[in-house]
């Protein structure tokens, strides 16, 4: 939601105090960064001027604002653009919201997340292709699917293709996901680009097991290198592990 002059909310912090965390640029205009509290927990804001649409510059801003928090506190992520239009609303959010925020500071304490993607290599997916016959003859241009007269073979070749792609997904998974997760306190998959990025993952995880959890990561990009590249983020607030933004707009 947005109004003409409102309050921007980043995140959501353990601390009775209140706190001031810099400047902070969103639609061109430099504001505060500060809290506002209810209990224990306080919303990190800053006022701003229109809606906060999510160009490159208001989305750096968000980000970078929480993981500059994020070194000093356990901190719940706002995804972005919530704005609100006075501090009496955000107030109110804190208020409703207080007991969901107090067991989530508990879950998160010391955690943080991290993503890993596996991006299949064309040459092993070309690979796999011609293990299998059918798939083979129609790489190599020897089976002729332009002809309508082949409308089956098509289909078959299509559901060949799609079962290659799942068997290698389901393998990624097994094999890569399934050691990781045993290190993690908790994961999600997220959607994949079919034939590209087999797994698209989140982990959540003790900053106290990051070191081992890392050598897992290195210790299977070791051994997977020849087939897919990995691409390891981290660490990030836990978005992926938190859903707060659809109970605020449901209540405002």
């Amino acid at each position: 939601m947005s109004s003409k002059n409102g309050v921007y909310v980043f995140c959501v912090i353990p601390e009775k105090e209140l706190k001031q965390f810099g400047t902070v640029c969103l639609n061109g205009e430099v504001g505060e960064i500060y809290t506002v509290h209810h209990q224990n927990a306080a919303m990190v804001v800053t006022k701003v001027t229109g809606e906060v649409l999510p160009d490159r510059l208001n989305l750096f801003a968000h980000q970078q604002t929480i993981t500059n928090i994020m070194k000093q506190y356990t901190l719940i992520p706002m995804s972005f653009g919530n704005v609100f239009h006075s501090e009496e609303d955000v107030l109110l959010i804190a208020k409703h919201l207080n007991p969901e925020f107090e067991k989530l500071f508990l879950q998160l304490k010391n955690k943080i997340e991290v993503g890993l993607r596996v991006i299949a290599k064309q040459e092993w997916i070309d690979q796999e292709m011609k293990n299998d016959t059918v798939l083979s003859e129609w790489k190599a241009g020897k089976k002729d699917i332009s002809n309508p007269a082949t409308f089956y073979d098509q289909i078959d070749l299509g559901e060949r293709a799609q079962n290659l792609v799942l068997h290698l997904q389901n393998r990624v998974e097994e094999e890569i996901y399934g050691p990781l997760i045993e290190l993690a306190e908790a994961g999600k998959l997220n959607q994949t680009i079919p034939g590209k990025i087999l797994l698209n993952a989140a982990f959540l995880i003790d900053r106290n097991n990051e070191g081992a959890f890392d050598q897992r990561v290195n210790d299977l990009y070791e051994s997977w290198k020849n087939q897919v590249d990995f691409k390891y983020s981290g660490p990030w607030p836990a978005y992926n592990f938190v859903n707060i933004r659809l109970r605020i707009e449901g209540k405002l």
